[in-house]
């Protein structure tokens, strides 16, 4: 069947390669793959879908793609005492760790993530999940039922089981360490190479085996030197967090006596391969002492992407130090979300205004720049030069974002209106492969509300669980507290009627919120 996909704006590729922007456009979809793309009518086609005044683009690319339920509302706004009871105790994890949901939850969590991505506009993802509410890592089942329910909604995914030799804890002094579990480990480890062989057998384009390493810090050297062979020996992909925060380089300054680049470098695992998310603590980066600068030139020359989460790394209180060096310097960038809501538009906003801050000046990057890193930059990253663009002969994954709603305002450029004006929740229409995933802001055979009432309880569970880990248990209360206190308990008829509040200074406010000229009560 031959489709053409009519919008207002059509984001396709330009003659020299990266985009160029169609008016009234149109583009033709034959089976997985596109055959057309240019003015309207130009093929003749079974059918037409008319999306309006949208902008129709290649489909995001989130290489660090939420799966999960929330946990970013949670971990990014404490103070570092109330921050270090969201660790694992070293008590907890050596004694009483357990998982807070069971395999069938796990299962529904992921596909609660899937669903939240395509909503957004996602139809190239890297899965990531939180390790904290599990018993150690995610295992090859944990995998499977991952990419089976991939498979069900449509979403191609980059994945496999995450592993660790180690994890992040808070001794009884609350001080932060890590502990080690090399047999977990190699189990770990062992279950991702047995899902790269049951990936590599699927007869699917939606499904692509990956290495998924969880953190450079709790890595042993072993572990690093088994993930690097493997990837070479089956051309995986690696994604590994690293050059993330301040501890985590400490830590592994510590334990290997040189920097966490260094140490990708030294296992064989730095190169065209690997993807480094969040890759923001490198020697030139002002909060880090060292001696060089050397990174950005080493970073370039291995072919290694970095997979930038600016929404992510914002709200905990840190930045690609920037966007406009790195690209500058010949780092390839790809964009990920890493935490909710999984809405690569707001995280593009978000991107470009802090590389204008950090470079003090508004053209460090432009939202073109952001764009291209979301689709042409993820497709670099996984050697899918048929994602990312809309040319002929590329893979058929489209996304059409509205531009009508009256709360976006006027249309300038279609590209800034909406990374400036709106957010990923104005996806309305995608297809991955040439099937339709997302129509009219709906996709198909999912029960929102439903998913939505369970994963509220879920959450609720997990929030609750802290209070076990937490090296203090100290309850949910005092780990997360409220924005606002809430109101006492009055009994009703001891409530004060507006009439009677009194001002600080002792007047009476009025019904109308101003002051009253009566003299309040004095009994």
């Amino acid at each position: 069947m031959r489709r053409g996909i009519r919008a207002r704006h059509v984001l396709a590729s330009g003659i020299v390669g990266g985009h160029v922007m169609l008016t009234d456009g149109e583009v033709v979809v034959e089976d997985s793959r596109i055959v057309a793309a240019g003015p309207r009518g130009l093929e003749t086609v079974d059918e037409v879908i008319e999306l309006g005044d949208a902008i129709l683009m290649p489909g995001l690319i989130d290489l660090d793609a939420l799966t999960d339920i929330d946990h970013t509302i949670l971990d990014s706004w404490q103070s570092r005492e109330l921050g270090l009871g969201l660790q694992w105790s070293r008590e907890y994890a050596t004694q009483r760790r357990r998982a807070v949901f069971d395999a069938e939850e796990r299962a529904f969590i992921r596909e609660y993530g899937f669903v939240q991505l395509l909503l957004h506009g996602v139809t190239t993802a890297m899965p990531i999940a939180s390790e904290v509410h599990s018993d150690w890592a995610e295992t090859y089942a944990d995998a499977v039922a991952m990419a089976e329910s991939a498979r069900r909604l449509g979403l191609r995914v980059y994945l496999g089981p995450a592993y660790r030799s180690g994890v992040n804890v808070v001794d009884d002094d609350g001080s932060r360490s890590i502990y080690w579990n090399e047999e977990l480990g190699l189990d770990g480890f062992e279950g991702a190479a047995r899902f790269l062989e049951w990936a590599s057998a699927q007869d699917t384009d939606l499904i692509h085996g990956t290495l998924l390493p969880c953190r450079i810090e709790t890595l042993s050297e072993d572990l690093l030197h088994r993930t690097s062979a493997l990837a070479a020996a089956t051309g995986a992909l690696v994604r590994l967090h690293a050059l993330q925060g301040l501890h985590e380089r400490a830590f592994v300054i510590e334990r290997f006596g040189m920097s966490p680049l260094a140490v990708l470098e030294r296992t064989g695992l730095l190169g065209p391969n690997l993807l480094i998310p969040h890759g923001i603590y490198i020697d030139s980066n002002p909060h880090v002492d060292a001696d060089t600068d050397d990174d950005l030139g080493t970073l370039s020359a291995s072919g290694a992407s970095i997979v930038h989460c600016p929404l992510t790394s914002a709200r905990h209180g840190s930045a690609l130090d920037s966007f406009d060096r790195y690209r500058a310097a010949g780092v390839r960038i790809a964009l990920g979300t890493d935490s909710f809501p999984p809405d690569l538009v707001r995280g593009i906003d978000i991107g470009v205004t802090l590389a204008k801050v950090l470079a003090s000046r508004l053209d460090a990057a432009t939202y073109g720049d952001y764009v291209s890193a979301a689709t042409l930059g993820g497709a670099e990253a996984l050697h899918r030069p048929d994602l990312g663009t809309i040319a002929v002969g590329a893979t058929a994954d489209l996304v059409a974002f509205r531009l009508d709603d009256p709360r976006d305002g006027v249309l300038d450029d279609p590209v800034r209106t909406l990374c400036m004006n709106s957010t990923g929740r104005a996806a309305d229409f995608s297809m991955v492969a040439g099937r339709i995933t997302l129509r009219d802001g709906v996709i198909p055979g999912i029960d929102l509300p439903a998913m939505t009432r369970r994963a509220q309880s879920l959450f609720d569970r997990m929030r609750a669980a802290y209070t076990e880990r937490d090296y203090l248990r100290r309850p949910a209360g005092e780990l997360f507290p409220a924005s606002f206190p809430a109101e006492p308990s009055i009994p009703r008829g001891d409530r004060v009627a507006p009439e009677h509040m009194t001002t600080p200074g002792g007047g009476v406010v009025s019904p109308a919120g101003g002051p009253s000229r009566r003299t309040p009560s004095r009994e």
